[in-house]
């Protein structure tokens, strides 16, 4: 079997989809993007072409090296994004031309359903009493809220107690039996985040994400591990194994590589492996498209120490949460919950005609420039 063609599709909300087709028929499908760079992967994609045209896709890892160490300089969000991709698609082709769910290739499902979130709250949190009611009256007893919206470096004292209110109106509505995850979004300084995780103690969340900035030093997070009871997620802007490690030697209990920028399906396999052996847990993040979402539930059958995934439908950023697959019973959260996907590859079947339809349009989605109330700039 060889790679014949690549082709790509710019499609709304802020997706990116590759196709991957073989000399044999069988095609396969990814999801390589960056947030608000998604032309910038796409030309990433198609410049890295040149190393699969006329490669055996079933030679998974070969490719997978290949891609990451074929050029001298390597890695960072946009070169492991196209890679992420690739690697969908080829485990995607593996596994249509045996006829097997990808989690089958990768030694079988240590479980039979795996456990979802939902976000609730928006970008600037607000209502959430009433959001998480609603998630809860949907079957779900986890929910993910950003923490804040822009936060000054020492927080007046309003705004630090705004963030235990909502927390608590969070934390009412769920009940002693629910799990309540907040994200920081890398908007609060290494002192506040250092205060709120202590006041947050109270609500017991599920894990607090991105506490501080990743560029950070890693001592600078381990100050916030070792601030609070509260468990430590992060990883969202981390692309390897290799940049995984300092965080979980900082003592993080949760790492959060994302499957459409941490190099796919193969490295976040290896990602949750290297947590395992500091007792951590793999929560993948996921706020994109249906096909991220599927390569990332192939590697949540497979992995032991998996903790809960997130899935974007309903989310903020989505709008109308567009459906891209035949079927969306794959990915569906029901009670929530996802059912073990059974199809082959990545257990879903795109429907390309309306892919197609939607790149006609494509989109120029782009992050939001924050400020401060004196104009300075702000963290999203």
């Amino acid at each position: 079997m060889k790679v014949t063609a690549v082709e790509t599709f710019l499609v709304e909300p802020r997706w990116l989809f590759l196709k991957v087709s073989t000399d044999e028929g069988v095609s396969g499908w990814g999801e390589p993007v960056v947030e608000g760079r998604a032309e910038t992967v796409r030309a990433a994609v198609h410049e890295l072409s040149e190393l699969v045209i006329g490669q055996d896709p079933l030679r998974v890892e070969d490719l997978w090296q290949v891609l990451r160490r074929g050029g001298f300089y390597r890695g960072g969000p946009v070169l492991s994004s196209a890679l992420s991709g690739y690697d969908h698609a080829m485990w995607d082709i593996a596994g249509k031309a045996r006829g097997l769910p990808v989690h089958e290739l990768l030694g079988g499902p240590v479980r039979d359903r795996v456990r979802a979130y939902s976000w609730v709250g928006g970008d600037r949190p607000d209502g959430v009493f009433e959001a998480v009611s609603r998630q809860v009256a949907a079957g779900f007893s986890a929910v993910k809220m950003n923490a804040t919206a822009e936060m000054r470096p020492i927080a007046s004292p309003a705004d630090t107690v705004a963030v235990l209110a909502r927390a608590r109106e969070a934390r009412e509505a769920l009940g002693p039996q629910g799990d309540l995850a907040i994200d920081f979004h890398g908007r609060v300084s290494p002192a506040m985040a250092r205060r709120l995780v202590r006041m947050l103690e109270e609500v017991q969340p599920m894990f607090v994400e991105e506490p501080v900035l990743p560029e950070l030093p890693h001592e600078v997070l381990a100050s916030v591990v070792q601030a609070s009871t509260v468990p430590i997620a992060t990883g969202e802007r981390l692309f390897s194994r290799w940049e995984f490690k300092p965080v979980l030697d900082a003592g993080v209990a949760v790492v959060q590589p994302d499957p459409s920028h941490a190099g796919g399906i193969s490295e976040l396999r290896r990602i949750g492996s290297l947590a395992e052996v500091y007792g951590a847990s793999i929560a993948p993040h996921c706020p994109l498209g249906p096909l991220s979402l599927a390569a990332s539930l192939q590697v949540a059958f497979t992995t032991p120490n998996f903790l809960i995934q997130e899935q974007s439908a309903g989310m903020h950023y989505n709008g109308t949460d567009p459906a891209y697959l035949v079927d969306m019973a794959p990915v569906r959260v029901v009670d929530g919950w996802i059912a073990r996907p059974t199809g082959p590859g990545l257990g879903v079947e795109v429907d390309e005609a309306a892919v197609r339809r939607a790149a006609e349009t494509g989109h120029a989605w782009r992050s939001p420039i924050w400020r401060h109330d004196d104009g300075s700039f702000a963290e999203w």
